[in-house]
């Protein structure tokens, strides 16, 4: 039996969110772990959102508590306030650079990316992994009208998966509570390169984790 290649999620949080809420579906964050955990050797998850830092309560929160102790790693940044030309209070948060670094870091590691994306600025990323080597498939949509993932992107992808294909293996069940089960918190150590990523070096120079 061959060995499964590496690979690791890279989740653009408000993009997926636009998606899923274009689809009608939820998805059960579980699942979609275990759905690649079972096609590869699923080294690491990232999932990437920008916070409102000054309100008491975010809508996000609780999803972001549950991901970051349930096999996640969660990258954060506080979201930019600016007003619209209606004078309305909006916020702005773009994580592509750090989504950027941290897959370009993790490039050496890994076989397979996943990007959970259509975000065409994501095109050049998808290229530089490529030329490291790395597989990369693109998850978004173009079942809707118009579809969420841009025509670049999709085409530079080694693989383009539907996300609409895997509703019935992510979804969640309409009729689930949308409580979450209170995460086991564990403590965590500063981030770095390694202890970040989990991955060392062994002394013949195979990486572990």
């Amino acid at each position: 039996m061959g060995q499964l290649q590496r690979s690791a999620l890279f989740i653009d949080g408000a993009n997926l969110y636009a998606t899923t809420k274009a689809l009608g579906f939820d998805i059960d964050y579980k699942r979609l772990l275990k759905e690649f955990q079972s096609r590869d050797n699923l080294l690491r998850a990232f999932y990437y959102t920008a916070m409102v830092e000054d309100q008491e309560y975010s809508s996000i929160r609780p999803l972001i508590d549950w991901l970051d102790y349930n096999g996640y790693r969660v990258v954060t940044k506080p979201a930019r306030e600016f007003t619209d030309s209606a004078g309305r209070r909006r916020f702005k948060g773009n994580m592509d650079i750090e989504l950027a670094i941290d897959a370009l870091e993790l490039a050496a590691h890994i076989d397979h990316m996943v990007l959970f994306s259509g975000d065409g600025d994501f095109r050049s990323l998808v290229e530089a992994m490529q030329r490291r080597g790395v597989r990369v498939t693109v998850v978004s949509t173009i079942q809707t009208q118009p579809a969420m993932i841009s025509d670049d992107l999709r085409r530079q992808a080694d693989e383009f998966l539907d996300l609409a294909h895997l509703i019935g293996r992510i979804g969640r069940d309409p009729n689930e509570r949308q409580a979450r089960p209170a995460p086991e918190r564990t403590p965590r150590p500063n981030p770095s390169l390694e202890s970040r990523y989990g991955i060392r070096q062994n002394e013949d120079g195979d990486e572990g984790q």
